[in-house]
């Protein structure tokens, strides 16, 4: 995109409630204007209509940003990343592929952000295995997914139940824990020092909550097509441990695949994470190849 095209800019938190008012002005398009954009620019390199493709998305990146606002980096830093994460989405986006450029762009503008929270704390303070890194950005959704977890530490049988759910060692998660803890930002926060507004009122827009609904839902859907067809790299066994460890409303535990195989805990542990890892890097291949994922 051309430097007459410029974005809002965003450059300290002094600025934020400015750029939210900017951003809110720049209108939504319907499908058929996003096709016909995002034609002019692959086709005919129009920058204009990149820049347009842009900007329409730019509530969703605040958005996105706002999910990880728990990690104690300023909200700013979150967006610009998130908006660098949108622009190589525009630049790669095929609207052939039948899906709205919401649905692609969140992939790139996740990866953006999450890329920057892990650079920010540094692998050294995370680890650097991939079930580590599942383990920073999970953490907080699987505590609030606990039936009975309330605000404070995490009970010993809590910490057990969310380490068989990722895959890591409970030592794992309760040092995790204790590193995220304690940085969560509140929506009701205010703006800025001088103003009575929250954040809450400056990210409330129907038609951004619309269209992420509606992007959230074609991501499930093509994850499950995903899914279906990755699974099939797996054996009769790692199949089965993973279908009623992983996508059963009511997972059996380690103790119980452990009667039924008759082969220790531990080793079932070691066939569902080998497995697990075999699945993730099917459908990571498998949404390259259909261009759902940064090449």
């Amino acid at each position: 995109m051309s430097e007459k095209n410029t974005l809002p800019v965003l450059s300290n938190e002094g600025s934020l409630s400015h750029y939210l008012q900017q951003i809110k002005k720049f209108p939504m398009l319907t499908e058929k204007q996003e096709v016909s954009l995002a034609n002019k620019w692959r086709k005919e390199g129009d920058t204009k209509a990149a820049h347009t493709l842009v900007t329409s998305h730019l509530r969703l990146v605040a958005r996105i940003a706002m999910g990880y606002r728990g990690y104690g980096l300023p909200i700013t830093e979150l967006i610009s990343e998130g908006n660098i994460g949108l622009m190589q989405a525009v630049k790669k986006y095929d609207p052939d592929k039948g899906f709205r450029l919401a649905t692609y762009a969140m992939w790139w503008i996740r990866a953006a952000i999450q890329e920057y929270v892990l650079k920010s704390w540094s692998l050294v303070k995370i680890g650097t295995t991939a079930a580590q890194k599942k383990l920073f950005f999970n953490l907080k959704k699987i505590k609030n997914q606990l039936d009975d977890y309330t605000d404070g530490n995490l009970k010993p049988h809590q910490v057990k139940e969310i380490s068989d759910r990722l895959n890591v060692s409970e030592k794992e998660v309760t040092e995790m824990e204790g590193r995220i803890s304690g940085n969560d930002y509140s929506l009701n926060a205010m703006v800025s020092a001088d103003s009575d507004e929250e954040w809450q009122e400056w990210l409330v827009d129907e038609d951004a909550d619309h269209e992420i609904k509606i992007a959230e839902k074609e991501e499930i859907n093509k994850r499950k097509v995903l899914l279906s067809k990755a699974i099939n790299v797996l054996n009769e066994r790692e199949k089965n441990i993973i279908q009623v460890r992983k996508l059963s409303e009511e997972p059996k535990t380690l103790e119980e695949l452990s009667k039924e195989y008759k082969i220790s805990r531990e080793r079932i542990r070691q066939i569902e994470e080998r497995a697990f890892e075999k699945l993730q890097l099917e459908m990571m291949n498998l949404a390259k190849e259909t261009k759902l994922l940064p090449a």
